[in-house]
């Protein structure tokens, strides 16, 4: 399996680390990059996440910032498809089964 981004995750991890970096630009550096490290672990565990009410969508929480990736698994194409990113204190754009 392999990572696609839709536009909009691609602009919801650019604005978290914006975001951060106004404050700390170390920090952003490590959240971005922690998101990703742990997107690794949806390539070897697709159906690691948690399904959603929405068919063909599932959630997963990154361990230690606690961002909610929402995505989607393409069998036919082999990708995981990597919908948003949000903090898990934000409203969310799906709801679990």
């Amino acid at each position: 399996m392999k990572l696609r981004f839709t536009p909009r995750a691609i602009a919801n991890i650019a604005a978290i680390a914006d975001y951060i970096q106004k404050e700390n630009p170390a920090a952003a550096r490590r959240v971005r990059s922690h998101i990703y490290d742990s997107l690794q672990n949806l390539i070897l565990f697709p159906r690691l996440g948690r399904r959603q009410k929405e068919q063909g969508v599932r959630k997963f929480i990154t361990p230690r910032y606690a961002y909610v990736i929402y995505y989607a698994i393409d069998q036919a194409e082999q990708e995981i498809v990597i919908l948003s990113v949000n903090h898990f204190a934000q409203k969310r754009e799906h709801d679990d089964l």
